[in-house]
């Protein structure tokens, strides 16, 4: 699987990355030894980058993708973690966590953007996961947060960067105009930048994307089935956009890229995978993946030919914008 080079760092990360939220057991119970084949059945595959936070799970993901990771050479792949929420006692458990992960509430989640909740999660992460440093330190949905996370997260990141400690650092979120802010004003390398960037929802070319360009920096696309409308062949009503029940128009939309897609033989979830890359600044599009068939699934999609002519067909019907990059001629750098 090709490499592609977070600009002005020495990390490279595979061109599709696996999403460790869901092993933290998202939304469903993930039995151990399902997350454990699926995290092989993605090494088999050549996928490098595995992307995990505390959040998930409250520690499962992290714990679990460690003890995948820990017997195989550490030169060989890359590991992103986030900082952000801190994990600490729950003085109140009710038995279940109640931010969408199956897992027990003995621990809480505090928000912490200081410099000593930097160092302390990152302390943490290395713990649970068993791993002896991190590749990429995302901070984890700042929104609220803007002020701390610029003056002191970044700033604390950019040290152990400078340090070697860390290859790269950024934030993720669900919204672009704040990621492209830290692109711009901060020391950030890459943002993860989540169901903005989507065959259903470009708004990230009006701030994220140029910023990127604009500063010599990078980005890693994530959402991009949107919550699940555009993961099936023929998108249908009862499907999820952006975690809530997909509006009928959008439903309507999405059905005729769909229609599309078929006419140029291939399938709307493959285009979903691939439109992001068409973008010069997206480096990877990294999925979450539970078990070993959603990996060998996502794989095969992945590895697709989406004829160029699919962005012109899309762009002349009005289905995407209208400035959409349709090749990617003048990609970041990549290595095998």
């Amino acid at each position: 699987m090709q490499h592609r080079k977070i600009q002005h760092t020495p990390v490279a990360v595979t061109e599709l990355g696996f999403g460790a939220s869901v092993i933290g057991n998202l939304y469903r119970v993930t039995e151990a030894h399902v997350a454990s084949a699926a995290l092989d059945t993605a090494w088999d595959a050549g996928i490098r980058y595995f992307d995990t936070a505390p959040h998930y799970g409250l520690g499962l993901s992290e714990r679990r993708l460690g003890a995948a990771l820990r017997d195989r050479s550490r030169e060989e792949y890359v590991v992103s973690s986030k900082v952000g929420r801190l994990l600490v006692p729950n003085a109140h458990p009710r038995g279940v966590d109640d931010e969408g992960f199956v897992v027990r509430d003995d621990l809480r989640r505090q928000w912490d953007f200081s410099r000593d909740g930097v160092l302390r999660s990152l302390d943490e992460t290395l713990e649970r996961t068993g791993l002896d440093r991190l590749d990429i330190v995302y901070l984890h949905d700042p929104d609220d947060h803007w002020r701390q996370a610029a003056d002191e997260a970044m700033p604390a990141l950019a040290e152990l960067r400078e340090q070697g400690v860390v290859g790269a650092i950024g934030a993720g979120m669900n919204q672009s105009a704040m990621l492209a802010r830290f692109l711009r004003e901060t020391a950030a390398d890459v943002v993860m930048l989540a169901g903005r960037y989507t065959l259903l929802d470009q708004s990230a070319l009006d701030d994220v994307l140029p910023a990127a360009q604009a500063h010599g920096k990078s980005v890693v696309a994530v959402g991009v089935f949107n919550s699940g409308l555009l993961s099936k062949d023929r998108p249908a009503e009862g499907m999820k956009y952006d975690y809530q029940d997909a509006p009928t128009d959008l439903v309507r939309r999405a059905l005729a890229i769909a229609e599309v897609c078929e006419r140029y033989g291939t399938t709307l979830p493959a285009a979903a995978i691939a439109f992001p890359r068409t973008h010069p600044a997206v480096v990877n599009v990294t999925l979450g993946m539970r078990t070993a068939e959603q990996v060998r699934r996502n794989v095969e999609l992945h590895a697709r030919r989406v004829p160029d002519g699919l962005w012109d067909e899309l762009r002349a019907q009005g289905l995407i914008r209208a400035d959409v990059p349709t090749t990617s001629e003048e990609r970041q750098p990549r290595r095998s």
